[in-house]
């Protein structure tokens, strides 16, 4: 099993798939560790030698990746929470930010519903 920044990779994915399974990493970049690393892409994960895999974990060492990366995502995040800008306090309410409707949609966002009572009405 091939165990690269502290991820064990799936043996039966090509090797462009495989690595995407590091928080970080997605096709794009994973084409160019494998280009870098002088491995053909559609190599399967099992069929790496040692080699192979030391040249890949050469080249995803330069690329930020997963405690590194959500770590300065968290920071970021607290920075604008900290500043107070309309995306910290979208943040710091649980809503979306990108200008999305909020009225119907959002769900993920939110939560699960809070149903609110109706109020009664006076009889008089």
């Amino acid at each position: 099993m091939a165990r690269i920044a502290g991820i064990d990779l799936p043996k039966n994915k090509r090797g462009e798939i495989g690595l995407t399974y590091i928080y970080g990493i997605g096709r794009v970049t994973a084409g160019r560790i494998l280009d870098a690393a002088n491995i053909n892409r559609d190599k399967k994960v099992e069929e790496w030698d040692d080699d192979e895999l030391a040249a890949i974990r050469q080249a995803v060492g330069t690329v930020k990746t997963e405690g590194e990366l959500r770590s300065e995502t968290q920071m970021n995040i607290k920075r604008l929470m900290d500043i107070g800008c309309y995306r910290g306090i979208r943040h710091r309410a649980g809503l979306p930010l990108r200008g999305q409707k909020t009225k119907n949609n959002s769900r993920t966002r939110k939560g699960k519903r809070k149903t609110v009572a109706n109020k009664k009405k006076v009889t008089k």
